[in-house]
């Protein structure tokens, strides 16, 4: 069974690849197919089959430019209610792919038309679950809330969850590989392994879903401490159920133009010391300076899907490069335009004195933008204010102005963005950005 799994790593996702007898399946492809096309290249085969365990929330599918350039169906859970053409892919349902059989399974609870794929060989199992099972954990059941009855909603999954873990794997080998959607680092669970499979033997041992306990014992510990829901989680399913736009032609329309300046909501994606030494005012430093910074989620849990915003990015030749990123989550829709700046009236971010914030603390008004998971478990500063950086937007009026602010988070890449917002919402108060100094307070 020759599988491929895929991964971009600042959204922990995992997409796949499987190839038997020249025809190939593609499973939770992320937003830009090339590297299957290249795959299915590579071992001579044809992509007849994408297949996509559910609508998911944290990054845009190319299921359906998959589709349209190589012809190959789009299987799913008819409960998915897909606008784009698709064959049914529920229990009961099969695809032979050369010698591989692929089998669907019901597994509600992340969503109620989650599935588990099931890929037979001989003696060899595999399952593809998506963000149903994990490695050390389960999907949360908290993403699909609507306006109304919220908690309902999130409990009725939670209890579909339950049935899922304790009905739907019973029949299944322990040495049946699992390979998740997800890794850690992702917002679709809350204690996700680092390891990129597992068994299913492995889990009924050390996953806490498998463990003997009750169904309400099992609602309470899914249900307590996920994490926040970045704003662009519900854009991103609504726009997986209709099928995105094709990527290249959504990103080269996108005006780009050099040594300028705009005006509006604006995201600077250069390193915080670039940032603060010039830029344009009122900019938002989300920092996508490396290849794994969290430059997507923060992206879209700041800026939300009603917005549109200019990208002030360092170099003309990261320009393609950062537009696929800003596509992963399909945020392009909301791009006016890419554009450098020039060095002419540019604002500047004061310094902190932290031999002085040392030794007069009480002469601040400190800000915590960690999620509130992360403060449950201890402050830093006993009087800091807690405002998440997700709701920062909304919440910076709250924050008393009679001090100089300083911003902090835990490790300096969330307080680069927070202390932007904050110069750009508060009027006539100087803000500091305690950066990666905070570790001399942890």
């Amino acid at each position: 069974m020759n599988i491929k799994q895929f991964e971009y790593k600042p959204l922990a996702h995992y997409s796949y690849a499987i190839v038997s007898d020249g025809k190939m399946a593609v499973i939770d492809p992320e937003r830009n197919p090339q590297q299957y096309y290249d795959f299915a290249k590579a071992n001579n085969a044809e992509i007849v089959a994408v297949i996509e365990t559910h609508p998911h929330a944290d990054f845009v599918s190319s299921h359906f430019e998959i589709h349209k350039k190589t012809g190959a169906t789009i299987y799913n859970s008819e409960k998915l209610g897909a606008d784009y053409p698709h064959r049914s892919f529920d229990e009961g349902n099969s695809i032979e792919l050369g010698d591989i059989l692929l089998s669907a399974r019901n597994t509600p609870g992340h969503s109620p038309d989650s599935i588990t794929i099931i890929a037979t060989q001989e003696n060899k199992t595999v399952l593809f679950t998506g963000d149903t099972l994990f490695i050390g954990d389960v999907g949360r059941p908290d993403l699909r809330e609507k306006a109304g009855n919220m908690k309902a909603k999130r409990e009725e999954l939670a209890e579909m969850m339950y049935e899922t873990i304790t009905s739907k794997f019973t029949d299944l080998p322990d040495d049946a590989l699992i390979y998740p959607a997800h890794g850690a680092g992702s917002l679709c669970g809350k204690n996700l392994s680092d390891a990129a499979s597992s068994t299913l033997g492995n889990e009924r041992m050390g996953n806490w879903a498998f463990k003997k306990q009750t169904k309400q014992e099992f609602m309470d510990t899914i249900l307590d401490g996920q994490p926040f829901i970045p704003h662009y989680f519900g854009f991103d399913v609504d726009t997986n159920k209709a099928g995105a736009d094709d990527l290249k032609p959504s990103i080269d329309k996108i005006p780009f133009s050099e040594n300028t300046t705009a005006e509006g909501l604006i995201v600077d994606m250069r390193d915080e010391a670039t940032f603060k030494n010039g830029h344009l005012k009122g900019s938002f430093n989300i920092q996508a300076v490396s290849e794994n910074s969290k430059f997507e989620t923060w992206l879209g849990s700041i800026i939300k899907p009603e917005d549109k915003f200019t990208l002030v990015i360092d170099d003309k030749e990261n320009k393609d490069s950062l537009l696929h990123r800003v596509a992963k989550i399909g945020y392009e829709k909301l791009l006016k335009e890419v554009i450098t700046t020039s060095e002419e009236n540019l604002a500047t971010t004061k310094k902190l004195n932290i031999a002085d914030f040392k030794k007069n603390p009480d002469s601040y008004t400190i800000v915590d933008i960690r999620n509130n998971s992360e403060i449950e478990e201890g402050k830093f500063f006993e009087k800091a204010l807690s405002h998440p950086l997700n709701e920062l937007r909304e919440t910076a009026k709250n924050i008393p102005t009679d001090k100089p602010i300083v911003v902090h988070c835990a490790g300096g890449y969330r307080s680069a963005a927070g202390s932007s917002i904050l110069e750009k919402i508060l009027k006539d108060v100087t803000i500091y950005d305690l950066s990666d100094a905070v570790k001399d307070f942890q």
